[in-house]
């Protein structure tokens, strides 16, 4: 399991441009089963999804995919996590 972070980058003020596209983006991941949650930081900083399901690099290359990455709207951070105790019906969503 892997938190990402997608913190504003040096070309934020183009965030409108791309949006349509990183929503998009992160549809399929829903869709797909591998994004769980995704959502806005405090402060305006940016964003965060949380994924199962992948491993690092897997998860590395779909974040490469995302508009506002390829564009450097936003800057990603990938930080994995070893889920030790969960509420009662995660662990399915976690895979």
């Amino acid at each position: 399991m892997h938190i990402v972070y997608l913190r504003f980058g040096p070309q934020r003020a183009q965030a409108g441009q791309w949006m349509a596209g990183h929503k998009d983006w992160i549809e399929a991941g829903i869709r797909d089963g591998v994004f769980l949650m995704a959502g806005s930081l405090d402060h305006a900083q940016g964003g965060a999804v949380l994924a199962a399901k992948l491993t690092r690099e897997e998860l590395a290359a779909r974040v490469q995919q995302d508009p506002f990455v390829v564009h450097g709207v936003v800057v990603p951070e990938i930080h994995g996590i070893a889920p030790s105790r969960m509420a009662e019906g995660f662990a399915a969503l976690a895979g």
